[in-house]
């Protein structure tokens, strides 16, 4: 998988948890709470969707490695690399 199938498929799934977001307005360094104003619900059925789409375990002390879509490029390819 490349990191622009993980970039899309973590975008796929950020929409599907948060649809008021659109896709083309988040920037590669937008926080996830702060700058796109998800909750910890948000956050946590994000990590579901994602391990249920590329099967990836992401614990809860990782979350700081999906807490923007950059940093979920690289920490999502380390993880299925």
């Amino acid at each position: 998988m490349t990191e622009d199938d993980i970039k899309a498929a973590f975008l796929e799934e950020l929409i599907s948890v948060a649809p008021d977001l659109d896709a083309e307005d988040i920037g590669g360094n937008d926080h996830l709470q702060d700058d796109l104003e998800l909750d910890s619900m948000d956050i946590l059925n994000l990590v579901t969707a994602l391990h249920e789409r590329l099967g990836v375990n992401i614990p809860e002390e990782d979350y700081h490695g999906i807490e923007t879509l950059n940093k979920a490029v690289a920490y999502l390819a380390g993880r299925l690399g």
